[in-house]
């Protein structure tokens, strides 16, 4: 079994709103559903806010992240696009009724709910700013050394921002290229490993660096594509 959490939120109640990531969530969700070449792939929970009516709180995304990670699968994927907040006890990912930076769920409780996680492949992947301090040693101690089978992709460093472009996030965006190939190996599939050295390579002008940390013994991919050299000339 593979599942995935794809979690986009642009509305918020006190701060301000953001145009790409419901967008970005919605897109991760279209690459991770099926392969290239029609098969089921990951089965895909969407969890999104675009207006009042839809906002996520703090509850709902914690109890959305412990439901993801309770189950004994082979993969579990947790994919958060939104603002995020950093203080001096840690980072968090804002959830639409926040006020100050420590109402949204804690990038510590994140990790501790993955440690407990029964899954045999845990990846954490966020676009949000401050999101390279999950699993630092000084802000988190307890989860900076990651259990085994553990993957984490962040969109940049612990005081950088994360940005959005054309109604996307920059990150995400080069995520999404990945997964469609962009970071495919000679058999058509994709590894964290592989997307995070593409991404690494591509993001030229742009300020933000992306965050990869793994505790594994070997890459799994997340999306097998059409090979670009047919498997019997390969061989």
């Amino acid at each position: 079994m593979r599942k995935a959490l794809c979690v986009g939120i642009d509305s918020y109640q006190y701060i301000s709103d953001l145009r790409g990531s419901v967008n970005d969530a919605n897109a991760v969700k279209s690459a991770l559903e099926r392969n290239g070449d029609g098969t089921l792939n990951f089965d895909v929970k969407l969890l999104c806010a675009t207006s009042e009516a839809s906002y996520i709180s703090r509850r709902q995304l914690k109890d959305a992240i412990e439901n993801l990670f309770r189950s004994e699968t082979e993969i579990s994927v947790s994919y958060y696009s939104g603002h995020g907040s950093f203080d001096t006890s840690g980072g968090y990912l804002c959830t639409s009724e926040i006020k100050r930076a420590d109402d949204g769920v804690s990038l510590n409780d994140v990790m501790e709910i993955v440690a407990r996680s029964k899954a045999q492949n845990k990846i954490v992947i966020l676009d949000s700013c401050f999101s390279g301090v999950i699993s630092n040693p000084t802000e988190m101690p307890k989860y900076s050394l990651l259990k085994d089978g553990t993957t984490i992709l962040a969109a940049c460093g612990e005081n950088e921002y994360a940005t959005e472009k054309n109604g996307q996030g920059v990150f995400t965006s080069l995520l999404v290229e990945a997964l469609y190939g962009g970071a495919m190996n000679l058999l058509g599939e994709v590894s964290p490993g592989s997307i995070y050295s593409y991404i690494d390579l591509s993001p030229g002008a742009w300020e933000q660096r992306p965050v990869f940390k793994a505790n594994i013994k070997s890459f799994v991919s997340l999306r097998k594509n059409i090979p670009p050299i047919q498997i019997t000339e390969l061989r």
